[in-house]
């Protein structure tokens, strides 16, 4: 897996939908909070494929530190995802699609470093 173009990896591409996700999440934060939780949204969210694509272009044992980088991210964005939810930036609906995407691409991970733990 590692090395391989990361734009052919599904997991990084359905980390990108995610990210986009946030970052349409952040449109419905008020004024004063853009610059506060909505740019830590932001850069978590990018955080996620921009890890995945990294690790990919190094060796396996990097991959895999890259991955658990992104699935510390994708925690993080969960978490202020909730936040933005239990302030009433955003409803309960939203928040629900949010987490279904976050999780299916914390299974993506998840999947991905116990195969590639497996080749050590």
């Amino acid at each position: 897996m590692a090395g391989k173009n990361f734009r052919a990896l599904l997991v990084w591409e359905k980390a990108m939908q995610l990210a986009v996700c946030a970052y349409r999440l952040t449109t419905f934060l008020p004024r004063i909070e853009v610059f506060a939780i909505g740019d830590q949204m932001r850069r978590a969210a990018v955080s996620i494929p921009s890890n995945i694509a990294e690790g990919n272009s190094r060796g396996q044992k990097d991959m895999i530190r890259f991955l658990e980088y992104s699935q510390g991210s994708r925690a993080e964005l969960e978490t202020q995802v909730e936040i933005c939810y239990r302030v009433g930036y955003i409803t309960k609906e939203q928040l629900r699609q949010y987490v279904i995407r976050s999780e299916e691409v914390g299974r993506m991970i998840s999947a991905m470093i116990k195969t590639l733990s497996k080749d050590l």
